[in-house]
């Protein structure tokens, strides 16, 4: 639904006594650009008044900080001022910082990350403010209010399990280690698949599910992965869908000195993640990413197309590609800066541009 319509249906409400506690849930819808959206450049933007408030539940890590750096140079693009809000991990902090953002009666409301149950008040809230909220990786329905702008998990962790059986020449068999944490929309999608993908090859054995979300994830998980892999050293692989947990199944591995016969598949990619896949026989063959500080970019500039009702629908997934460390070491690719030129499939510029931005891109 439009930002104009859910204004109007909140002033109906108001006026009739209906009280909106919360916006209904609606069907996922894939967004595009409307037919009707503005042309030109709106004055609000035009004159850098516009505002959005960015509620973030992660901030701590490769991954967080190269999304929120898309964010801001998205928002420089635009016109748009940024209030970023950081929780730490901390889910009552982040519901506690969305009412605040609230409060502050923004253009619109940007979440990284989160979860529907802890963010219900905030969202309740600011949907009866007739506030546009964008989420990115949270868990979180959408609705009347809400659009959602993610990755494509499920072909993300599809590209993974696909290039792993390829490197076992089609037949997969083998103890494997998975690194998992329930309860993040993100790694729930991409389980749907591994659950598939083991259902799918009976040779798959999985000897240990690992996994921790907090602000030292990696280090944390490589302890986890150096008591499974002693526990089960015939393991071949250890299979984590996030780059905090590849960094410390990786760091594991090299500990105990198995890089010739365990290798890890992952997720995500950074610098960071680069030194590690490309460095002297590193096990992280492989990861299946979007460009974080790309999937920034497109959730700010979701996030200002919905104050300005240029969208239809409610739902962004931003494609994957999958990129392995020989790639990258042919390609001499040191960095995310390298990453546009060497594999462009990663970049989306024309991805949920309205016609107003574009004088401004």
């Amino acid at each position: 639904m439009s930002f104009v319509k859910r204004t109007r249906n909140i002033l109906l409400a108001a006026a009739t006594g209906v009280v909106m506690a919360t916006g209904s849930l609606a069907d996922t819808v894939p967004l595009k650009v409307s037919a009707s959206a503005p042309t030109q450049v709106p004055d609000k933007f035009k004159n850098g008044e516009a505002r959005i408030a960015v509620v973030r539940q992660l901030n701590v890590g490769d991954v967080y900080q190269a999304w929120i750096a898309g964010v801001e140079e998205e928002a420089k693009k635009l016109g748009v001022k940024v209030d970023i809000y950081n929780a730490d991990g901390d889910n009552a902090k982040q519901a506690l910082q969305l009412q605040q953002a609230v409060a502050t009666e923004p253009d619109a409301i940007l979440i990284g990350w989160g979860f529907g149950d802890s963010l219900k008040a905030g969202l309740d809230a600011a949907c009866a403010a007739g506030i546009p909220v964008v989420t990115s990786n949270a868990s979180v329905p959408v609705s009347d209010c809400v659009t959602n702008v993610n990755q494509s998990d499920k072909l993300m962790m599809k590209g993974i399990v696909d290039k792993f059986s390829a490197d076992l020449g089609g037949k997969p068999e083998g103890d494997v280690i998975y690194v998992y944490v329930a309860g993040y929309l993100p790694l729930d999608l991409r389980n749907e698949i591994w659950e598939e993908f083991k259902a799918a090859n009976p040779g798959i054995n999985q000897v240990a599910q690992i996994g921790v979300v907090n602000a030292n994830t990696a280090s944390q998980t490589a302890d986890q992965a150096k008591a499974a892999l002693t526990a089960n050293p015939n393991t071949i692989a250890i299979i984590a869908p996030y780059d905090e947990f590849t960094k410390g199944a990786t760091l594991a591995i090299e500990e105990l000195g198995m890089q010739d016969k365990v290798k890890a598949y992952g997720m995500d990619i950074s610098t960071a993640d680069i030194a590690v896949m490309t460095a002297e026989n590193s096990p992280w063959v492989a990861t299946s990413t979007t460009d974080m500080q790309n999937f920034g970019r497109v959730s700010l500039r979701v996030t200002a197309g919905e104050v300005t009702d240029s969208y239809e629908g409610n739902d962004l997934l931003i494609p994957p590609l999958v990129i392995t460390q020989d790639e990258l070491r042919e390609k001499g690719v040191k960095n995310v800066e390298q990453l546009a030129d060497n594999f462009p499939g990663l970049a989306t510029p024309g991805l949920a541009v309205a016609p107003w931005m574009e004088s401004l891109q």
